[in-house]
């Protein structure tokens, strides 16, 4: 018997990075999954977006450990869409137990620097698109009887980072929706906790060229992107294992949860 046997679990972002990583970890552990993903091209990334291809990849790794998948191109700041595609997964697996909050993206750029294109993009994918996951899956948690929603925040959802403005605002109203939905939904045996990760290795990772001009500009800010434990960036196994924890009956108890895999990040 698997950790989750028996459930299914909703992914967002789950082509590539830490989405397909949860994906496999769930798997792995019994659950059929439900993945959802943009697959395409985002205004202002500077790092390569994830393809159809790489979800493609996702379900053929998720077959392979014997689980089934229900995978589709979707835009979570796409309403309507969005409420189509978990829908149709949950009428094809049967049910809804565990939900993963886990598309975002990040833009680099100084605070004078960030355009209204780039703070309206990061909300409305990092916070409203997290807002949309959380509404339209919770009927379907509820019908179940309950269960679990991990929502990916960030170190930057608890303390703020240099050059990231629009980002580090997104996450901490990450953090705020989970402990606020986990009030509301608690009544239906639902639990809502945030995953706060350190860098994890990512495509998203290809972005970091545009730090050392910034940090010899302004070197006192470098301090706070150091972890505390003595590794650059954790890798998206060591989130999954952390979701996984929290989707399963381990966590039964937990809830407005702020849980950190951050090499001690948020303590400098």
């Amino acid at each position: 018997m698997g950790r989750v046997d028996g459930k299914v679990a909703l992914i967002t972002g789950a082509a590539r990075g830490q989405g397909r990583s949860h994906a496999l970890r769930l798997a792995e552990e019994g659950a059929d999954i439900i993945a959802v993903d943009i697959c395409g091209p985002v205004q202002g990334l500077q790092y390569s977006p994830a393809t159809e291809e790489d979800l493609a990849e996702t379900v053929r790794q998720v077959e392979a450990l014997d689980r089934r998948i229900v995978a589709s191109v979707t835009d979570v700041r796409d309403r309507d869409a969005f409420k189509t595609a978990i829908d149709e997964g949950v009428a094809a697996l049967g049910r809804l137990d565990i939900v993963v909050g886990n598309a975002g993206i990040c833009i680099i750029a100084p605070w004078d620097e960030v355009t209204p294109e780039i703070w309206d993009t990061t909300i409305s994918t990092n916070l409203t698109g997290v807002f949309n996951t959380v509404q339209l899956t919770a009927p379907h948690l509820i019908a179940a009887g309950g269960g679990s929603i991990i929502l990916t925040s960030s170190a930057a959802g608890l303390k703020g980072l240099p050059f990231l403005t629009p980002y580090v605002a997104s996450k901490f109203g990450v953090t705020g929706l989970g402990k606020a939905f986990a009030t509301e939904l608690a009544e239906h045996n639902i639990r809502v906790n945030t995953l706060h990760p350190t860098g994890v290795e990512t495509a998203m990772g290809e972005m970091a060229d545009a730090y050392p001009p910034l940090l010899e500009k302004h070197p006192r800010v470098g301090g706070m992107l150091t972890n505390m434990l003595p590794i650059e960036t954790t890798q998206p196994r060591d989130q999954s294992n952390a979701v996984l924890f929290l989707a399963s009956d381990e966590a039964r108890y937990v809830t407005a949860l702020s849980m950190t895999v951050d090499a001690g990040n948020t303590q400098y």
